[in-house]
């Protein structure tokens, strides 16, 4: 038996969820030339829109921007990222009532991604700038905090942990609080636990297995799985090669508990969630036919 949900009915700009009863599929658009997946496909805004759009069209529920990669690297002006994402929010905006989250950990870009649009700032770095959950209160958007170790773009060489999921719960736990304590409330807050960032193999295959210790925090959980390299080792495929291991990763965590996956491969993702809701009994089937006449069929 899972967790219960605290506030799981939420409004998240103009649409509504019930994270009780539906698994949402975030899906992946990074304007970034070196984009852990993409390789630089959506760096030009017209691609980045396009590829938004999409998505959209695949049943994604929701957008996820970013404007520079987690991975180690050289530091990105605020303008800079701005410039990158902004726009996108913007145009998107325009088109679309989807959610739009922009994965940022600096407050100014999150304050004018919000200005232009975006519903959901999602701080992979677990508010390593603290003034990013004030920005967050003071609006109405939505907050993702994320388990990480590392400062923003720097290494962070042989990770350890002494129980990987327990350490999580518990740095997420912490995130939780300061988010309160800058004013945003239960309702608009989600957690992840970061598979791979700043984890090897072993804490990510670990956290998958017991996702269940992060969904006592008892707010909707996102993962973020897809084609990530705990998979590709695991099975020994490229980035390019790894949907089925990515499918297979995020049913794992909607049966332990998972209520948002973030992906790349859309159309199939939203295929797989909602299998697994079937199986959860969230969901009815489509139509029920097979044997369901006075004639068995085989």
């Amino acid at each position: 038996m899972l967790p219960p949900l605290r506030n799981p009915r939420r409004t998240i700009g103009d649409r509504s969820f019930d994270f009780s009863q539906r698994v949402a599929v975030m899906a992946i658009v990074n304007r970034t030339p070196d984009s852990f997946y993409d390789a630089g496909a959506n760096y030009a805004l017209e691609d980045a829109v396009a590829s938004a759009l999409r998505a959209v069209r695949d049943g994604a529920d929701w957008i996820d921007i970013g404007g520079v990669p987690f991975a180690p690297g050289e530091p990105l002006s605020v303008d800079e990222e701005c410039d990158r994402v902004v726009p996108v929010v913007h145009a998107l905006r325009s088109q679309s009532d989807v959610v739009i989250s922009v994965d940022t950990f600096h407050a100014d870009v999150a304050r004018r991604s919000i200005a232009a649009g975006a519903t959901v700032i999602n701080d992979t770095t677990g508010l390593s700038d603290p003034n990013l959950a004030r920005v967050v209160a003071d609006s109405e958007a939505s907050l993702v905090l994320v388990h990480s170790r590392a400062q923003p773009r720097t290494q962070f060489a042989r990770p350890q942990y002494d129980d990987v999921a327990v350490e999580v719960r518990d740095f997420l736990a912490s995130r939780v609080e300061l988010a309160h304590n800058a004013g945003v409330p239960d309702d608009r807050l989600f957690v992840d636990p970061g598979h791979d960032l700043n984890k090897n193999t072993l804490h990510s295959l670990e956290l998958t297995r017991r996702l269940d210790v992060i969904t006592e925090l008892g707010l909707p959980t996102l993962v973020a799985l897809s084609n990530k390299d705990f998979i590709g080792e695991v099975l020994d495929r490229p980035k390019r090669e790894r949907l089925e291991g990515s499918l297979a990763s995020a049913v794992a965590c909607v049966l332990n508990g998972a209520r948002i996956v973030r992906v790349h491969e859309v159309a199939e993702t939203v295929d797989a969630v909602r299998m697994a809701e079937a199986i959860l009994g969230l969901r009815e089937p489509a139509m029920l036919k097979h044997n369901m006449s006075d004639a068995n069929e085989r």
